[in-house]
């Protein structure tokens, strides 16, 4: 893999209203071996975006291009754990460069 570009925009749970947005060329020299991506919801308690798996297959498979959806399953916060999960939307696209 010599590039990487990431496209991403969080949504809300209900998937309609989207709470941002945001493309960057990841600096492969600095990379790690966990590609995660944080939660948009400040107060989520284990939650976050692990796309390492997709970034993977996506290599072995020698894919340019790979899109889909993540679902956060932390919690809302700390007083509702066992009771809500955070359920925020991440859609991404990753662009990669052989």
């Amino acid at each position: 893999m010599k590039s990487l570009t990431v496209e991403i925009a969080y949504f809300e749970s209900e998937g309609r209203a989207r709470r941002g947005e945001m493309k960057y060329t990841v600096n492969l020299a600095h990379a790690k071996s966990l590609f995660r991506i944080s939660c948009p919801n400040n107060e989520c308690v284990g939650g976050d975006f692990d796309l390492s798996t997709e970034l993977a297959n996506a290599v072995a498979g020698r894919h340019e291009t790979v899109s889909g959806e993540l679902i956060c399953q932390g919690w809302r916060s700390k007083t509702t754990i066992d009771n809500l999960l955070c359920h925020n939307i991440l859609r991404y696209k990753l662009s990669i460069g052989y």
